[in-house]
């Protein structure tokens, strides 16, 4: 599952995807996707869509800050 939420993010992202709403919709719509496809749970899909979104975005804010 890990493998896919990479995956998406990186078939997701774009320059300005952290500014763009639109390209965060795309974004989240791919975690929510991977998530069905394993099963989880339909009632935390929303807390970890967000965690996930958070976590990357942290991620790109410590690479362009590097």
């Amino acid at each position: 599952m890990k493998k896919e939420l990479v995956a998406g993010v990186s078939n997701c992202a774009s320059i300005d995807w952290t500014i763009k709403e639109s390209a965060r919709a795309k974004l989240r719509v791919a975690v929510k996707r991977t998530l069905r496809r394993y099963d989880y749970p339909l009632d935390m899909q929303k807390l970890a869509t967000e965690t996930f979104i958070k976590q990357v975005e942290m991620i790109v804010d410590e690479l362009v800050l590097s």
